[in-house]
């Protein structure tokens, strides 16, 4: 006997999938900041996608959780790179990359991506495991 599972499971793991996709486009961003780190007048790029996540999740107002991340489309879950203008530069060549903040938010970094595969692990477990 067959029963229809009502679940949001693959609206979820769309969001995931996006986040981790941020996440590797985040650490190129960071290590082309550490290649240009000499560069003149280089400003360091970044992605931040927790909070363009945040800002899709609230144009849907008066809604449960999971309709909101069911209204997401793949536009609102598109990660996007950013120029960081405001990150000050104390340096004469007006470079605004600093080696040491640069290496921690790579580090931050491979620690969120190694979550975010793991949590997708788990789900793809958790689905076979319903499924069998």
């Amino acid at each position: 006997m067959s029963t229809l599972l009502n679940t949001n499971i693959y609206d979820y793991m769309k969001v995931l999938d996006k986040a981790a996709d941020a996440a590797w486009i985040r650490n190129d961003c960071i290590n082309n900041n550490l290649a240009n780190v000499n560069t003149p007048k280089y400003k360091r790029e970044d992605v931040d996608f927790k909070a363009q996540l945040k800002q899709a999740l609230n144009e849907f107002r008066y809604m449960t959780t999971d309709e909101k991340v069911a209204s997401l489309t793949n536009e609102d879950l598109k990660p996007k790179s950013y120029i960081d203008y405001a990150g000050y530069s104390y340096r004469k060549d007006e470079n605004n990359v600093d080696v040491d903040v640069e290496n921690v938010y790579l580090a931050e970094n491979q620690i969120y991506y190694n979550g975010l595969t793991t949590a997708i692990t788990a789900e793809f477990n958790d689905l076979r495991t319903v499924t069998k």
